[in-house]
């Protein structure tokens, strides 16, 4: 037979268009050839008009059986094997003819509803969001692009300029170093002609026989023989000084890291019909305490936390070993420090590797699977507290080595960025010394504890001062020392405070207006703080080193 012109036969006699067909044997029969069909006893037999061709159920496990029974269960059909083997003891079975075609579909109405309801319209969503974002992309590319040519512009007139006084400065000192001689040269061609007039004078006396005129003569050759000093002139050069691309990315600027960072969605089925984004996170009025773990770090203080995952949690002390736990207590991982000091700080990067800064050897390294290398080496600044940022970079805080200057030090891998030491009118933003820890928030402000200065300073990325929180106006009594800091995904900053009497967390919006207190998390000073991805808070507490996460949003 051939295709679609081919004619349904009669498996066994060739009439065609036979008005049967048994489903088992997947054969078409005449009504004459049903009888001889049957006579086949060696399995079972299911003929139905041919309009209703497979709609008998065939046991998926003994082939050439027809199902009567369907397991409510196991949620298929089953024939008479399937029961004798016992492989559906104690299911409900029930006659398959109860079990229609319409019920048998109500699991394939459902995938239709939620697929036409839900997940399409959820795919749409998504899918119409990128073409905003492309064309977000093309502006910002026109708009930073014109940027740097406008910069690139200012640049090339002021290096004009700069070219325009060279050459002028040049052409003064060439045209004094002309008049001085030019003053010169007048002064001895005067010379020259009164020395002139002399011989000539001279002359005249000595061919001359008269007493009288040649007693009268006066030598004048001692007025002559001290000779004008040489004058050494040092011609003007120019000294080009010799062009490195990294000085002059310095003075033209420098590209943010390009980053991807995947926001999920999370499971439809889990979802609530509003999806609410991460920023729609509200403040609980009753924190909780998720977990309550011990981070053992020898006898000294707890210096550091940093979420590797929701799940995972980094720790330093006062020892030279850093350690990773999970949320049962339980140490998955311990990296020695390469010097045997131990840290100041620790902090994950985007990509999970672990830094962390060593005070006392001067150095700034990172973990890359088990090996430490040392990313930066500091001179005449000593690192203290540091984070990763958004876009890839290293914010560190950094002590002269007298003491008497602090500052904030952005670096791009191993190349300094930016330096953020002084504030618009030239006065320092931070303390000398003291305790000092850093992050950044959402919006990418610079947010630090000054517990010297009793502040919160919070600058942009630029540098710039936003604002200083010094605490309610009321403040408590003995002060008000900041010690730990975190944000969160809504751009609040959330601060351990301690005021004489206990610890507790201030959380700001990100102007650094207060909101609110965290205080039932038995806390000790000073204490250390950071966010997992789920905007829960991770506090350690230096004396007793517990560590624990709170939910204080939801």
């Amino acid at each position: 037979m051939h295709c679609a012109e081919a004619k349904i036969q009669c498996h066994l006699c060739e009439t065609t268009d036979p008005p049967l067909h048994c489903d088992i044997c997947d054969i078409y029969l005449c009504k004459k050839c049903v009888g001889e069909h049957f006579t086949d006893v060696s399995k079972e037999h299911k003929v139905v008009q041919i309009e209703q061709k497979g709609s008998t159920s065939i046991c998926q496990k003994h082939f050439q059986n027809i199902c009567y029974l369907f397991c409510e269960q196991c949620d298929i059909p089953i024939c008479t094997l399937c029961v004798h083997a016992g492989e559906h003891l104690g299911h409900i079975q029930v006659n398959i003819k109860w079990k229609t075609i319409e019920t048998l579909k109500e699991p394939l109405q459902r995938d239709l509803k939620e697929l036409k309801e839900s997940i399409y319209p959820k795919y749409k969503k998504i899918a119409s969001g990128i073409p905003i974002q492309k064309a977000g992309l093309k502006e910002n590319s026109q708009k930073f692009t014109s940027a740097i040519e406008q910069h690139g512009e200012k640049l090339h007139r002021e290096i004009d300029d700069i070219i325009s006084e060279l050459k002028s400065d040049f052409l003064e000192m060439d045209s004094k170093c002309e008049d001085v001689l030019s003053k010169q040269e007048d002064e001895i061609t005067r010379t020259i002609s009164k020395i002139k007039q002399a011989i000539a004078d001279l002359e005249i006396v000595i061919n001359s026989d008269d007493v009288a005129i040649v007693s009268t003569y006066r030598s004048r050759n001692a007025e002559f023989r001290k000779l004008p000093p040489k004058l050494m002139v040092s011609l003007a050069s120019f000294t080009p000084l010799e062009a490195n691309k990294k000085q002059i990315l310095k003075q033209l600027g420098y590209l943010s890291v390009l980053s991807f960072n995947k926001e999920e969605h999370g499971d439809i089925k889990d979802s609530p019909d509003d999806e609410s984004s991460p920023l729609d996170r509200k403040l609980i009025d009753e924190p909780n305490i998720i977990t309550d773990i011990n981070a053992k770090h020898g006898d000294g203080e707890l210096r550091g936390v940093a979420c590797l995952t929701d799940a995972q949690i980094w720790t330093c002390g006062q020892d030279n070993i850093l350690r990773l736990y999970s949320l049962q207590g339980g140490i998955l991982r311990s990296i020695q420090t390469r010097s045997g000091n131990h840290p100041s700080d620790i902090a994950v990067t985007r990509n999970g590797e672990l830094v962390y800064t060593d005070y006392i050897d001067r150095t700034i390294n990172i973990v890359k699977n088990e090996n430490v290398e040392t990313l930066i080496r500091l001179v005449n600044w000593k690192p203290l507290r540091v984070c990763c940022t958004s876009s890839g970079e290293l914010l560190v805080v950094v002590d002269s080595d007298d003491g008497k200057q602090t500052k904030v030090v952005s670096y791009i891998g191993s190349t300094e960025k930016q330096s953020i030491q002084y504030d618009e009118s030239g006065k320092p933003l931070y303390s000398p010394g003291g305790m000092k820890y850093i992050t950044e928030n959402r919006n990418q402000d610079i947010c630090v504890t000054d517990e010297k200065a009793q502040a919160v300073v919070v600058v942009n990325r630029a540098g710039k001062s936003r604002f200083t929180y010094t605490t309610l106006p009321n403040p408590p009594e003995g002060g008000f020392h900041p010690y730990g800091i975190a944000t969160d995904s809504q751009s609040r900053i959330l601060t351990a405070v301690y005021d004489t009497i206990f610890v507790r967390i201030h959380i700001l919006d990100k102007d650094g207006q207060f909101l609110r207190y965290i205080d039932n998390c038995d806390l000790d000073v000073p204490s250390v703080l950071c966010t997992d991805g789920r905007d829960n808070l991770v506090v350690a507490a230096s004396r007793t080193k517990n560590v624990k996460k709170v939910q204080y949003c939801m």
